[in-house]
């Protein structure tokens, strides 16, 4: 037995399934890494710049799950399939018996999972494996866990360790117990699971138990921890917030919080990215899809960012104040960032910088590799010739990022972003959200609830026109029931009054393509202003009661932004009959994803008259008088 493993075994009082795997394994074929460096080198596995992580199965023989590349600034991975580059939403199955409004494991596999469970226990009995001890959230939280993955697959545990934070065996607390354990066992995707994407959740009394059987790291070591730490949460009273947080300093030195919600491509990593310019250093604010008119501005000098959060954000209550603000830090220790909007050279210096020339090698996936040359970020992956792929992803450790904030923040203003098609007046649409708006806090919690995933979500495999994400926009990642989420996030949003609420859209404002523009200018708005607190005058309702209050004017740097970026229906493309006809299509969806959560007896009797509101087409001023900003 090796001296690490030993290490590990003598503090871990091992879970049940754990414990077969581990110790029936010949000790010999466990690795424990003993630091990051040894996990980049074990990718590679006994090659020098080019490797296949590939499994027989039976019938097909040798399938290359992953080919990993050793380039100058880290290593390059890529999956061979184009189905594998991207998080398929629906491969979330649970397995247990406790409340869950989840697809559950027997019902569509039409069979008892403990049978398959003994099965991935055998084979990884017999394989060469890595364990890996890391903790899940920050670290008020010290919630352990337990990675076992097989050895060819050591890119996978870099990248769980990335973006966790892995343990040295050696430094261990006297004590390490996990509440969590990922098994990853590749080939059963194709031996049980007709070739997709599946991870199966397995609750037990004191153990959450996460089986991987895929490699792309997305569902798993990503969205797997989520889904733990989700269900801790539930359990515990507090939530893990799908979010982006930065602080915003100003050229005169003010400083504001924003943290920024949304479904997936909603603008969570883009809020912590600096706005991109044109050549000549302006902004584009848009381009008229119909006239090909552009509109700029000039902006010589923008705030400065420091980065608190990425993803997923804890607001766990060891870090609460009686501020009336809400306090969130990092539940990551790495961010997995997209980055198919970097097409080119010179879109994101700062990123480009961070990635190109790294302080320590970094992890890319579905970018283009080629051994000991530089992995660039803007060269992403074909999924088929001339077809990039759309989520090339770069695992980015927070150590890594420059400015970066450690500490608990208090959030001043709380953004959701959402994904808008463009208008057309032959097809209306949802894109009628204005450049800014102000929610009050019971319209904040519908929008949470809601979650539109919004207009051509890059980040996973299939997506409608308009769909819901679910409850808090982590929904596709919880194991649990939609209501006690829906309740948890009232009641934060109850005991936070201090902290506003504004929505932010992306891609599009009416006719006009705006990218990601809107939550820039937004950002350099609110933190110049310092937060989201207006005069009566300065408001006026939004046309669409679900969008809250608009902006009666808005003023950045002495330039006046144009009032069809803020009432889209001034738009003359648009006009006030097809503002309505794309208000109908959203609040239709409203109502469609509200109204299941009426039929749940243990709702919050508050959270029931805010539906209610809703359902009736109620004002701003009947959610204002409903729950109150502080």
């Amino acid at each position: 037995m090796s001296q690490q493993l030993d290490e590990l075994l003598a503090h871990i009082p091992l879970p049940a399934g754990a414990e077969t795997v581990l110790r029936q394994n010949d000790a010999r074929k466990i690795i424990v890494p003993n630091n990051r460096a040894e996990l980049i080198d074990l990718s590679l596995g006994e090659a020098q710049d080019r490797f296949e992580v590939a499994y027989d199965i039976p019938k097909q023989g040798r399938v290359v799950e992953a080919e990993v590349v050793r380039v100058r600034n880290g290593v390059g991975v890529n999956m061979p399939e184009a189905y594998m580059r991207r998080r398929d939403p629906n491969c979330m199955y649970v397995a247990d018996d406790a409340p869950s409004d989840k697809p559950r494991f027997a019902e569509h596999f039409d069979t008892p999972f403990d049978a398959w469970r003994e099965e991935i226990f055998a084979w990884l009995v017999e394989q060469s494996l890595i364990a890996l001890p890391f903790r899940a959230g920050h670290r008020e939280s010290n919630y352990d866990a337990l990675l076992i993955v097989p050895a060819n697959a050591a890119f996978f545990a870099a990248a769980l360790a990335d973006l966790q934070g892995m343990l040295d065996p050696g430094d261990l607390p006297e004590r390490f117990e996990p509440r969590a354990v990922i098994y990853v066992a590749p080939p059963f995707r194709h031996t049980h699971c007709g070739g997709k994407q599946v991870v199966i959740h397995h609750r037990l009394a004191d153990l959450h138990e996460v089986f991987a059987l895929n490699l792309y790291p997305g569902p798993s070591a990503k969205k797997g921890v989520y889904g733990v730490l989700l269900a801790i949460g539930a359990r515990e009273g507090w939530v893990t917030a799908h979010a982006s947080t930065v602080r915003v300093v100003t050229p005169y030195d003010n400083m504001t919080t924003i943290m920024h919600e949304g479904a997936s491509g909603g603008g969570k990593s883009e809020m912590l990215e600096y706005a991109h310019r044109e050549d000549d250093g302006r902004l584009c604010l848009g381009r008229n899809l119909v006239t090909q008119e552009e509109v700029h501005l000039a902006l010589p000098r923008g705030c400065r960012l420091q980065p608190v959060t990425d993803d997923m954000t804890s607001c766990h209550p060891g870090i609460q104040t009686d501020s009336g603000r809400l306090v969130v830090t990092d539940a990551e220790d790495g961010w997995f960032l997209r980055i198919n909007h970097i097409n080119r050279y010179g879109v994101d210096p700062h990123l480009e910088k961070l990635c190109v020339q790294p302080t320590e090698p970094l992890l890319f996936l579905n970018l283009h590799a080629v051994p000991n040359a530089t992995c660039l970020i803007w060269e992403h992956t074909e999924d088929e010739p001339g077809v990039p792929c759309p989520n090339p992803r770069v695992i980015m450790p927070r150590r890594a990022v420059p400015g970066i904030v450690h500490d608990p923040v208090e959030v001043d203003v709380r953004s959701f972003g959402i994904r808008t098609p463009p208008f057309a007046a032959q097809n209306p649409s949802y894109g009628i959200v204005g450049m800014l708006h102000v929610l009050p806090p019971a319209l904040a919690w519908i929008w949470r609830l809601v979650a539109p995933r919004g207009y051509a979500n890059p980040s996973i495999t299939a997506s409608e026109a308009l769909s819901s994400e679910g409850v808090g926009s982590y929904w596709p990642f919880a194991t649990g029931r939609q209501v006690l989420q829906a309740n948890l996030l009232l009641d934060q949003i109850r005991r936070t009054p201090k902290t506003r609420y504004v929505l932010v859209p992306n891609q599009h404002i009416g006719c006009w393509h705006v990218g990601f523009m809107p939550q820039w200018i937004s950002r350099e708005y609110i933190g110049r202003r310092g937060g989201a607190r207006f005069r009566p005058d300065q408001l006026t309702p939004a046309r669409c009661p679900l969008l809250g209050m608009t902006l009666v004017s808005m003023l950045v740097e002495g330039v006046q932004i144009n009032p069809w970026f803020l009432q889209v229906e001034f738009q003359p493309e648009v006009g006030p009959a097809g503002y309505d006809a794309g208000a109908r299509i959203l609040a239709d969806f409203f109502h469609q994803e509200l109204k299941p959560y009426l039929a749940e007896s243990d709702l919050d009797p508050l959270g029931r008259q805010i539906i209610e509101c809703c359902l009736n087409n109620g004002t701003v001023h009947d959610y204002d008088a409903l729950l109150s900003a502080g």
